[in-house]
């Protein structure tokens, strides 16, 4: 199965340095029969995308606590494709959500989404108010869209060592 791993910049560099990737308590999200059932219409390019979009909402949640740490941390949402063979599907979450059974090896990684540094402001805006939005705050949830304005860049696996220079 196809799933969308929420991650951060710290997280890739970890990925580069043990081959694995390991998602925060397991979760990641998919294009699951609930997420299917949860659309009217839509293509599986599209229903795919929404769990991509899940997916950098929880890599939003993870600079906020990289932030709360460190508030230099980058601020570009990170979201890890890959193809797993088990996954435990979690509806009771959200109809996205799956829980894997450990970490995401390297070879498993089919490419990797990035903010472009355009975005950085915006993601680091929606991360202050990442918590608000959740409680439906109006405003946090605006400037959680600004940052779902930008799309993500798409990288080969090959070429996560080169980003990672760059930035």
């Amino acid at each position: 199965m196809r799933i969308y791993v929420p991650a951060t910049v710290a997280m890739l560099r970890g990925l580069l340095a043990t081959d694995e990737l390991v998602p925060v308590s397991g979760t990641a999200f998919a294009l699951t029969p609930m997420l299917r059932e949860s659309y009217a219409t839509g293509s599986t390019e599209e229903l795919e995308y929404a769990a991509l979009m899940e997916a950098t909402r929880g890599s939003v949640r993870l600079i906020a606590a990289e932030l709360a740490d460190d508030p230099k941390s980058p601020t570009r949402r990170v979201v890890v494709a890959a193809d797993m063979p088990e996954v435990t599907l979690r509806p009771d979450l959200d109809a996205a959500v799956v829980r894997l059974a450990g970490p995401v090896p390297l070879r498993a990684i089919a490419a990797v989404h990035v903010d472009d540094p355009e975005a950085e402001d915006a993601v680091r805006a929606a991360a202050e108010v990442i918590d608000a939005a959740d409680l439906g705050d109006a405003d946090a949830e605006f400037a959680l869209g600004e940052a779902e304005d930008h799309e993500l860049a798409w990288y080969a696996v090959q070429e996560v060592p080169f980003l990672l220079d760059l930035m």
